[in-house]
């Protein structure tokens, strides 16, 4: 296939890379700065905002893969540009030059979109799509992990140190990025069904709880830490702390801290992947460890 894929230069957009140049797909991608050349691979250089690029970037491409959007921002209006607008940029781009199949990734948080200004914003984006007379599916992915992410390397850090602050009892679903990859360029396929709203994960029945991943963690990074449930006002505190210290660079803003305080992350079973068109492929406790295998390579754990 020739698939155009948004967010090419993050976590999930480059995993996502990997897998479609290993299965022989030619990818278009587009980027705000300049990229090394790659076999497979044309960057395209703009953003959400570029007519032009999105013009040249959906030229004859068999699917769209829309990963790009804003996952951290200081109000609702940074949500509203990054994950709206930016779909609807996308949505027009596509129905304009033709390219019929369109996969979309979202979150969990777009079923809860009254706890945060995030889940909102991908709740809004999914609507649009939706309505989009594009062939479409929409995925949402629940915690991901695995080498190259930033995000989770926090926990990975605690973990090591041999403290970890999680949030409020409750439950979460996770999948690898390799895992999430491989979902979505099975949907990219003209053969796959359409109109289809998928929540993905390891397979694990019932997610985990948060005191059981974190022991996950623990082992992943050879320890066992201290497993502490943090009240939802200690992680509104903390995200204000944490504004207060790294301002725009936050990692837990007041907005996250809603999201992370709720208490059932866990995905939907009845909006799992048919088995023959997707599973999982990476068990979870393998994944963590080599993930954690990886941080260590770069120095980052």
């Amino acid at each position: 296939m020739r698939v155009l894929v948004t967010g090419g230069t993050g976590f999930v957009g480059a995993h996502l890379i990997d897998a479609a140049i290993a299965a022989g797909h030619e990818v278009k991608a587009l980027t705000r700065r300049d990229q090394p050349e790659r076999d497979g691979v044309d960057w395209v250089r703009g953003d959400l905002d570029s007519r032009d690029a999105l013009e040249w970037l959906v030229d004859q491409a068999d699917a769209i893969i829309h990963v790009a959007g804003t996952i951290n921002a200081p109000n609702a209006a940074g949500f509203e540009k990054g994950n709206v607008a930016g779909t609807l940029s996308m949505l027009a781009a596509a129905t304009a030059g033709g390219a019929r199949r369109f996969v979309h990734v979202s979150s969990l948080a777009a079923r809860e979109p009254k706890l945060s200004h995030y889940g909102a914003s991908k709740a809004r984006a999914e609507e649009l799509v939706r309505s989009s007379g594009l062939d479409w599916a929409v995925v949402r992915p629940p915690a991901v992990y695995g080498p190259g992410d930033k995000e989770t390397l926090e926990l990975f850090r605690m973990a090591r140190l041999g403290v970890m602050l999680m949030p409020p009892r409750g439950c979460l679903s996770v999948l690898h990025a390799d895992d999430l990859a491989q979902l979505l360029l099975a949907l990219a396929s003209r053969t796959a069904p359409s109109g289809l709203v998928i929540e993905p994960d390891d397979g694990k029945p019932n997610g985990w709880t948060h005191r059981e991943f974190a022991r996950a963690l623990g082992r992943a990074v050879g320890g066992k830490p201290a497993i502490i449930s943090s009240p939802g006002i200690l992680l509104r505190l903390a995200a204000r702390a944490d504004q207060l210290l790294r301002g725009p660079k936050a990692k837990l803003t007041v907005d996250r801290a809603a999201y992370f305080s709720h208490h059932n992350w866990v995905v939907d079973c009845r909006r799992a992947a048919a088995p023959d068109l997707w599973h999982p492929q990476i068990r979870t406790e393998q994944g963590l460890a080599d993930t954690a295998a990886w941080y260590r390579e770069q120095g980052w754990l």
